[in-house]
């Protein structure tokens, strides 16, 4: 029998029963797992980031929905009722975060499996069992297979800026934007990497950082706003950025500030990629204008990170968690399926229709 694929920061309890996760809100101080068991539990995992990636989100969305699918089977419930509260359960869950489209996919995907199973709860346990376990071996096969073709556009000792995280922890192996520099460090390549801090969670500096460091690249943390000067001075020569959904137009939606580096890119002739796997893609979305985005607590400007609040007392903060980079501003954007060039309502399609 084919031994599971499994990684350490999302996975299923012993007991099937649970989501055991790597609380990313610690990091890099404090690496502490948390088991995860009632919905409530899990969407407010989710809601404070203490699981985050769209990719990651995904393959969390699956393990909870058999966790509950679990306990649901332990207290007897019969088949209807079993569908029903397990469908409530999956509109709770995809309301935590509504712009990163593989939560609500991998939660549809897992929705479809339950209805088409035949019998009861205890012969419908299994084969959910194995469905959220292949959304993650698909999702690691995504993931080195969009690494290769990232790597593919690097030379030994080029500059990479990156922006927000999109590595291992967000995902599964490799991770998509800083998968190729993981994959090229394997292969005794070397790249110098610069990470924007990304304000105002600082996933760059938390979670990136701590990711490429301790994987050996060569990496340099720097504040936002200093990415146009790294570019300028002609360190990178290459962005590479993860995103939570593509609209068919090819705009991308992805961590606040990434539109930013984009237009940087663009004036100083740095070329910008997109890397994410085909769950990303969503042509029911037909450009950035139609991808919701998430709105924040002002208070993780204000205060978060500070021992006092660095800001006025009742002064108002705009804190939207993502921006949408218009796809003239994009060069490609790298599938497991290969390097989607413009015009992307071509390529995309071609790929993914």
């Amino acid at each position: 029998m084919k031994k599971s694929t499994s990684v350490d920061h999302v996975r299923l309890s012993e007991d099937e029963r649970g989501v055991v996760i790597l609380d990313q809100t610690l990091l890099p101080n404090d690496v502490r797992h948390l088991t995860l068991r009632s919905a409530q539990e899990m969407y407010e995992a989710v809601r404070k980031l203490q699981i985050r990636g769209a990719p990651a989100l995904g393959i969390f969305a699956g393990f909870a929905y058999c966790a509950l699918a679990g306990q649901l089977a332990d207290r007897g419930a019969d088949t209807a009722a079993f569908r029903g509260i397990l469908s409530d359960c999956a509109r709770y869950l995809a309301s935590s975060r509504p712009t990163a489209v593989n939560l609500s996919w991998a939660l549809g995907r897992m929705e479809r499996v339950c209805g088409a199973a035949a019998g009861a709860p205890a012969d419908i346990l299994p084969v959910l069992r194995r469905e959220c376990q292949a959304i993650l071996e698909e999702d690691i096969a995504m993931c080195t297979a969009i690494s290769e073709y990232g790597l593919g556009l690097l030379r030994e000792g080029d500059g990479v800026l990156t922006h927000c995280n999109a590595g291992p922890i967000a995902t599964s192996k490799y991770g998509t934007a800083i998968g190729p520099l993981l994959l090229g460090r394997e292969r005794g390549i070397n790249f110098r990497v610069y990470a924007d801090e990304t304000r105002p969670l600082l996933q760059g500096a938390r979670l990136t950082a701590w990711e490429l460091r301790n994987a050996g690249v060569d990496v340099t943390l720097i504040c936002d706003n200093m990415a146009s000067m790294v570019m300028k001075q002609g360190k990178v020569q290459a962005c590479f950025v993860g995103c939570d959904r593509v609209a068919a137009n090819g705009d991308a939606a992805n961590k606040i500030g990434t539109s930013g580096v984009a237009v940087l890119a663009g004036y100083y002739g740095v070329p910008f990629y997109v890397l994410g796997p085909g769950s990303t893609v969503d042509l029911a979305t037909p450009t950035g204008a139609d991808i919701p985005i998430e709105l924040r607590d002002g208070e993780e400007i204000r205060s978060l990170w500070y021992e006092k609040p660095m800001a006025p007392e009742g002064v108002k903060c705009y804190n939207p968690a993502f921006d949408v980079t218009d796809h003239s501003l994009i060069t490609g954007i790298i599938t497991e399926k290969g390097i989607c060039r413009p015009p992307y309502t071509e390529s995309l399609a071609a790929l993914f229709r």
